[in-house]
């Protein structure tokens, strides 16, 4: 049984990881404090390192939280095969990109890609959650043969993380929302037409 104690410090550790994300999301990993993490969390100070350590601790717990709630949001399996299965990681995948932490993701990937980053590791263990889901998700979809779900998963991952990083630079010019449709229509042009409805793709309706 939980104690009063073991909650309690549960809870902190939940406001610290939370504030933490927000504050690199928004201001990048070095130029977040611990004081800021304390200010904005509401706990204090010293309770920081005492939970997570160091801020490379922090920070590597905040990447973890934030891939066991990609993992939540995916699901373990794809569902539904053919239009409903295509509609269903279309929509997961838009989920996704206004996700706050699809925000820090791409606040921290200069960082990542430096020599020796301790969190290059996670960003791999993220990319390979987001592409391991979106091949099995087109696996279950009528590609056609030249057409491998591998190569697909990557163009899709990279094409939504693309779309986010311009949305951010530029949320004025740039509409996800219009962006995730038009690769929807691309993919759906992609499909194989069902048996017996010759050339046309019926039933892969464009638009969400």
């Amino acid at each position: 049984m939980t104690t009063r104690r073991e909650q309690t410090s549960q809870e902190s550790r939940e406001l610290i990881l939370a504030a933490a994300a927000e504050l690199f999301a928004a201001k990048g990993y070095r130029q977040t404090t611990f004081a800021d993490v304390a200010e904005r969390s509401g706990i204090s100070r010293g309770s920081i390192p005492w939970h997570f350590g160091s801020k490379e601790g922090l920070l590597l717990a905040v990447l973890e939280r934030s891939v066991e709630m990609i993992r939540a949001r995916l699901g373990e399996e794809p569902g539904e095969s053919g239009e409903a299965g295509f509609d269903r990681m279309v929509e997961a995948a838009a989920a996704l990109f206004v996700l706050p932490t699809t925000k820090l993701f791409v606040t921290l990937l200069v960082e990542a890609l430096e020599p020796g980053s301790p969190i290059q590791g996670r960003y791999v263990e993220i990319h390979n959650t987001l592409r391991e889901h979106c091949r099995r998700s087109l696996e279950r979809l009528p590609l056609p043969p030249e057409l491998s779900a591998d190569a697909l998963a990557v163009m899709i991952i990279g094409a939504g993380i693309g779309v986010h990083q311009q949305w951010l630079l530029a949320p004025g010019l740039v509409d996800p929302d219009r962006a995730l449709a038009a690769l929807r229509t691309l993919l759906a042009a992609a499909m194989v037409p069902p048996a017996g409805q010759g050339g046309e793709v019926q039933g892969w309706s464009v638009g969400r």
